[in-house]
């Protein structure tokens, strides 16, 4: 169980001054130029041994990723880029820190670009967080008035540049390269890989993208050493980690937690546990809407990491726990987020563009009934057709939970179709 006195976010619920004097009397701010006078070198070796993988569902160890930044320019500059387009349905921990806590980002942001020889650093907000980027940029004039941003920034001898940019509300600008593309000022589609963002980013210049959590937990880390992240969570699943839990529990919840933490004890302790009892749990959705859902039968045993979701044939994703009871209908949830991919793909990859469209109108037979059992092995071999054949992952977001259906809710889905044809309504889906 994390201890207040480890909790890297003070001010997640905003009960305490989300101003630069509130952010400074909880420690923030406290020897950044300290932290900046030991060195490149230093700061990425630190961030390796504390173990952080990013925060924004890849999972990517974060130290790795800055040190494939050229070590000397080349006459181009370097950029930092911060993913704040948090689209994915059910997450929602990046907009408590910056709602609440937004100085441990703009710190990060500083030290980070620092880190990788970046003169300017771009937030790239999602188009519906409006409340939110009114937040973070009050937080950037303030960081701008009292000197730690700008020329010489917070003292440092690194002059330091922080843009706020507000996206338009499109999903597919939370991939990576498409949010380049997009902050660039073209459509928000995916680039084909290599070159990587690494060599040639935004403007085709070296950049570096990292999401908002990962930027976020920096400083404290450097503060308090790489070890001591690393003390938290499984090997290869190191530190503290939000937890955005919604559905169907007591008390839903955005919290921070040390990583590898059962989903029983997760769900217990913070959100006064599943509504109608543990019992009463159908499934779990782990990691934001594009992973595949374990079944009640696996969560007793849960673990919430990297690793042991892997094998669970599911992924950690951004630790976005969406609980489900026996009330739901799982067939008709799965085919609201098939729904939800189809609307938000970019049409770029024919997998990708056909695909979606045809697995939602085969799962909108499923939830009424009036499809033919064979259907349900040709969607899982289509879903299999768009997995791993499209330029970004938005592919295998959408197919990944018509798996994760098919291979644990198959008798429910074949229950369905038997009742539709002898006409038998108690199994038939819910208006």
């Amino acid at each position: 169980m994390l201890t207040d006195q480890d909790r890297i976010f003070t001010n997640l619920y905003g009960m305490h001054d989300r101003t630069l004097s509130g952010a400074r009397a909880r420690g923030h701010w406290d020897g950044t130029a300290a932290i900046i006078a030991r060195g490149r070198d230093w700061i990425i070796d630190e961030m390796k041994k504390s173990g952080l993988r990013g925060r924004g569902g890849a999972g990517f160890p974060t130290g790795l990723k800055w040190s494939f930044m050229p070590k000397e320019s080349d006459g181009r500059p370097h950029y930092l880029v911060i993913n704040a387009d948090e689209s994915e349905p059910g997450t929602c921990k990046d907009r408590e820190i910056m709602r609440h806590d937004p100085h441990t980002l703009i710190e990060g942001a500083l030290i980070a670009s620092f880190a990788m020889g970046a003169h300017a650093s771009y937030i790239y907000i999602r188009g519906e967080y409006i409340r939110e980027r009114e937040a973070l940029q009050a937080a950037i004039d303030e960081a701008y008035d009292a000197g730690l941003l700008g020329r010489n920034a917070a003292k440092t001898g690194w002059d330091f540049d922080l843009y706020l940019h507000h996206g338009a509300g499109a999903y597919i600008c939370g991939e990576e390269t498409a949010l380049l593309e997009s902050l660039e000022g073209k459509k928000g589609m995916p680039r084909m890989k290599p070159p990587f963002p690494a060599g040639s980013g935004l403007y085709g210049c070296p950049t570096t993208v990292n999401n908002v959590e990962s930027i976020a937990v920096v400083p404290t880390i450097l503060r308090r050493g790489g070890d001591w992240f690393a003390g938290f969570g499984r090997p290869n699943n190191a530190g503290t980690k939000i937890f955005a839990i919604s559905g169907h529990v007591n008390h839903p919840c955005v919290v921070e937690e040390s990583m590898s933490i059962g989903l029983r004890e997760l769900l217990d302790r913070h959100c006064g546990g599943v509504r109608g009892g543990w019992d009463n749990l159908k499934a779990v959705i782990p990691g934001g809407s594009s992973v595949p859902l374990l079944p009640a039968s696996v969560c007793d045993e849960a673990i919430l990491d990297f690793d042991w979701l892997r094998e669970q044939h599911s992924a950690f994703g951004t630790a976005a726990v969406i609980v489900m009871d026996q009330s739901t209908d799982v067939i008709k949830a799965i085919w609201r987020l098939a729904k939800f991919y189809k609307h938000e793909s970019c049409g770029q990859c024919t997998p990708c563009r056909e695909g979606t469209g045809w697995m939602m109108r085969v799962m909108e037979r499923l939830v009424t009934g009036e499809a033919e059992i064979e259907e349900i092995d040709m969607l899982f071999d289509v879903s299999k057709q768009v997995e791993g054949h499209t330029i970004c992952a938005l592919g295998d977001a959408a197919a990944w939970p018509i798996q994760g259906l098919i291979r644990h809710f198959r008798d429910e889905i074949e229950d369905r179709i038997k009742a539709r044809k002898t006409g038998r309504a108690s199994a038939v889906a819910a208006e």
